[in-house]
C-alpha cells in the first residue's frame, strides 16, 4: 500500500491512501481525550466533542446534521482516553463537502449556552444508561483501579455532577489548550490521487494558524494490586482480573497483541473461550483484553457468570495464566497463533473505514503507517521464548488485581 503523508506549513500531519471504491472515508484526529483533563473536568473532552455539532459561526446544528445526510453520507465523532476523532464516509464526489463541514464544526464552533444545557441532560442519561450495564460499567470501574487517582483512570463520560457543572468558559479553555495545529492528523482513504487529496487538504485547512500544544507531560504510574468486590443487584456475577502492560511504545506490544488473542481474543477457538464456555458451559460472555496507551497499558481478562459458579471460573482464569505462563507454544500452535492474528489484520486492512481510523491513530501516535507486510514482519520475529517473557511479566498472581459484581 502506498500511503502519502505530509505535513503542512501550520504543523497538521495529512497521510492519505489512494484506493478503488465508490466512498470516500476521511478524519480529523485531535491528540487530545479524557486523560488531558484537569481533575475539575472530569467528562469535558467527551462533552466537547458533542458540542461540536451543536452550532458554528454559520451552521445550526440542524444544518450540521443534514449536510452529509442530505447526500447519503455519514458524519460522527468519538472519544477516547486518549484521542477525540471526528470521521466522515461519503460519495467521492462530495470528499471536500465532508472535510469543508469537519473543518467548520472543529475549527469554528459557538458552542451555545442554550445547546450546552440541553446536552448536558442528553450525556447524563448516557451516562445512567451506561451504569445500568454492569459488563461495560466494570471494565472503566477496573480502570479506575488500576490507575488510581491518575487521569488516565478516570472514566470517559465524567458524572453527572461534573458534566452539570460544565460552563461554555471550561469548554473553550480545553479547546485551546488541546486543539493545537501541532496535535491534529487528517486522514482519508478514497479513490483521489494524492495530490488532488492534498490540494483539498490545504485548500480548507491551510488558513488554520499554527499552534503549538500546551498540553502538560504524562505522570508516572505507580500500580498496587488491589482486591475489591461490590454489591450489585444482577442475576449474574461480573469477574474482572487484570495487570499494567505494555505501552504503544514498547517493542514488546506486538507480542502481547498475540497473547491476549491466544487466551481470550475474539476467535472462538481461545482458550478461555474453550475452557470457560464450551467445556464447563460457565459463562456467555467471556473475553480478555490488552489496552496500550502511550504511557502505559492494561490487560484484563473479564467474563459474567451464575454466583454458584464465579469461584470454578476463577480458578480456570488463573489456571489459564499459569499454562500460558509455564509451557512454552509449539512450533505448529505458534504458526497458527501467528496466522490468526495476520488474518484477523488482514481482514481490518480490507474494511476502509477501520483502516482509515487505524492510519489516523498510527500517525498521531507513532508519526508513521505500518503497511500490512510490515506489521506481519514483526508478528513473525516474535518466538515461543518472546511470549513465555512477555507471560511471566504480566501475568504474575501476585500483580493481578481483581474486581467483583456480586
Amino acid at each position: 500500500m502506498d500511503f502519502f503523508t505530509t505535513t503542512l506549513k501550520n504543523g497538521i500531519r495529512f497521510v492519505h491512501l489512494p484506493v478503488n471504491g465508490m466512498v470516500a472515508y476521511c478524519g480529523l484526529f485531535v491528540n487530545a481525550g479524557s486523560k488531558n483533563e484537569n481533575a475539575s473536568e472530569h467528562g469535558l473532552a467527551h462533552f466537547t466533542e458533542h458540542m461540536l455539532f451543536k452550532g458554528t459561526k454559520t451552521r445550526k446544528p440542524f444544518h450540521i446534521l443534514s449536510r452529509l445526510e442530505d447526500v447519503g453520507g455519514e458524519l460522527n465523532a468519538y472519544t477516547t482516553k486518549e484521542k477525540t476523532v471526528v470521521h466522515a464516509s461519503v460519495l467521492t464526489e462530495h470528499f471536500e463537502r465532508a472535510l469543508e463541514l469537519i473543518k467548520d464544526i472543529t475549527f469554528n464552533p459557538i458552542f451555545p449556552e442554550k445547546e450546552i444545557e440541553k446536552e448536558k441532560e442528553v450525556i447524563i442519561e448516557e451516562i445512567n444508561s451506561y451504569r445500568d450495564n454492569p459488563a461495560e460499567l466494570i471494565f472503566d470501574e477496573f480502570e479506575e483501579i488500576v490507575f488510581s487517582n491518575k487521569p488516565l483512570g478516570r472514566n470517559i463520560l465524567g458524572t453527572p455532577e461534573s458534566v452539570n457543572s460544565f460552563k461554555r468558559d471550561d469548554i473553550i479553555y480545553f479547546v485551546k489548550r488541546n486543539y493545537c495545529s501541532e496535535n491534529i492528523v487528517i486522514c482519508s482513504v478514497a479513490a483521489i490521487q494524492p495530490d488532488k487529496a492534498l490540494k483539498t487538504i490545504e485548500k480548507i485547512f491551510g488558513d488554520i494558524p499554527h499552534h503549538s500544544s500546551t498540553q502538560q507531560p504524562a505522570s508516572d504510574i505507580n500500580y498496587n494490586p488491589s482486591h475489591i468486590v461490590r454489591k450489585k443487584d444482577t442475576w449474574q456475577n461480573h469477574f474482572i482480573m487484570g495487570n499494567i502492560a505494555f505501552s504503544l511504545h514498547d517493542e514488546r506490544r506486538i507480542g502481547m497483541i498475540l497473547l491476549n488473542n491466544i487466551l481470550g481474543g475474539q476467535g472462538l477457538n481461545s482458550r478461555l473461550y474453550l475452557s470457560l464456555r464450551e467445556k464447563n458451559g460457565y459463562a456467555y460472555n467471556v473475553e480478555s483484553v490488552y489496552n496500550p496507551y502511550c504511557e502505559t497499558g492494561i490487560f484484563s481478562i473479564y467474563f459474567g457468570t451464575d454466583p454458584a459458579n464465579l469461584e470454578k471460573g476463577i480458578e480456570i482464569a488463573y489456571h489459564e495464566l499459569k499454562k500460558i505462563s509455564t509451557v512454552k507454544l509449539g512450533p505448529l500452535q505458534l504458526k497458527k497463533a501467528k496466522n490468526q492474528i495476520k488474518g484477523y489484520m488482514a481482514r481490518g486492512f480490507e474494511n476502509y473505514e477501520n483502516l482509515m481510523l487505524s492510519m489516523g491513530k498510527s500517525m498521531l501516535v507513532f508519526n508513521r503507517i505500518d503497511t500490512l507486510e510490515d506489521i506481519c514482519r514483526k508478528i513473525d520475529a516474535i518466538t515461543s521464548e518472546d511470549l513465555l517473557d512477555i507471560a511471566n511479566e504480566v501475568f504474575v498472581p501476585d500483580k493481578i488485581s481483581t474486581l467483583i459484581y456480586k
